[in-house]
Order: C-alpha cells, then sequence, then structure tokens
C-alpha cells in the first residue's frame, strides 16, 4: 500500500521520553496508518477509517 502524503503523529499521552510508542497517520482517504515510532521504515499496518475507530473506542473503555 502507497502511504506516500501520511502525515504521523503520536499521542500526546506518549510523552517526551520515547519509549514503547505508535505513530498513527489519518490524513489519507479511505485507510489508516499505524507504525512502530522506533522503526518509522519498518512494516506498516493499515485499516479502514471504521475499524480503527472501533479499535480506539474499544481501548479507551478499558481501565
Amino acid at each position: 500500500m502507497d502511504l506516500i502524503g501520511a502525515v504521523w503523529r503520536k499521542s500526546v499521552r506518549s510523552g517526551s521520553g520515547g519509549g514503547n510508542c505508535v505513530e498513527v497517520a489519518d490524513n489519507l482517504p479511505g485507510v489508516v496508518g499505524v507504525r512502530d515510532s522506533k522503526d518509522a521504515d519498518g512494516p506498516t499496518l493499515v485499516f479502514e477509517p471504521a475499524r480503527w475507530r472501533t479499535f480506539v473506542a474499544e481501548i479507551a473503555r478499558r481501565p
């Protein structure tokens, strides 16, 4: 999948210390990209936007 033009961002909750973070690119039509922030050239997961929103909502509900 071509993710040229993706604008990657980390959660504001990630802090500035690095660590285990993911980056998300949700500016492309029809896809949401997810990658390891420490390995920007590594593999990228791609989700349909509705599935990504469902995933994020479920995670947010957990204690």
